[in-house]
């Protein structure tokens, strides 16, 4: 944001002289998933050490004029000897309202900020189903998606670049 400028938020109403609004309607879980195909047989090995892997999706789509929903899934797969110990998927949807920001501060929030704010609220239930499956905790380390989101639009970037080098001219 441009110094100077002020951005209303929680309680819904614009600064003096400013008509950016941007604040939470709602967040809830959307989708829950835990697997656990070796059970109990995994429970037996004293020297297991899984190797986990995190796969991180993100997803935004408008509402309406200013609201938008966007949705943050992580999936948590455990495997030893390339089989399956276990796997979490769990999907969180926030909606947001985001009115008068252009385009591509409407873009960050919806693919960096919204992530950020919904990303505790899946840490702590992956957290809790990996437990209840009878597993270690399993504390998921934060996750950078200012970063994430800076590489996807250089990805896009790069693809419209080459979509119109590949156009004849």
């Amino acid at each position: 944001m441009a110094e100077g400028e002020n951005t209303a938020a929680g309680n819904g109403q614009a600064t003096e002289g400013n008509d950016q609004q941007f604040f939470v309607q709602k967040i809830y879980l959307k989708d829950l998933s835990f697997e656990s195909p070796q059970a109990p047989d995994i429970f037996t090995r004293d020297d297991w050490k899984p190797e986990v892997s995190v796969q991180v999706g993100n997803n935004a789509t408008r509402l309406s004029d200013a609201a938008f929903e966007t949705e943050l899934t992580i999936t948590v797969t455990a495997t030893v000897e390339e089989k399956t110990i276990y796997l979490a998927e769990v999907q969180y949807g926030g909606v947001f309202t985001i009115k008068g920001f252009d385009d591509a501060t409407r873009r960050q929030l919806l693919g960096a900020y919204c992530p950020t704010l919904l990303f505790p609220y899946i840490r702590e239930t992956v957290g809790d189903l990996v437990m209840k499956g009878g597993f270690p905790q399993m504390v998921l380390q934060p996750i950078n998606f200012d970063a994430l989101y800076a590489q996807h639009e250089q990805q896009r970037a790069a693809q419209a670049e080459g979509a119109a080098d590949a156009r004849p001219n």
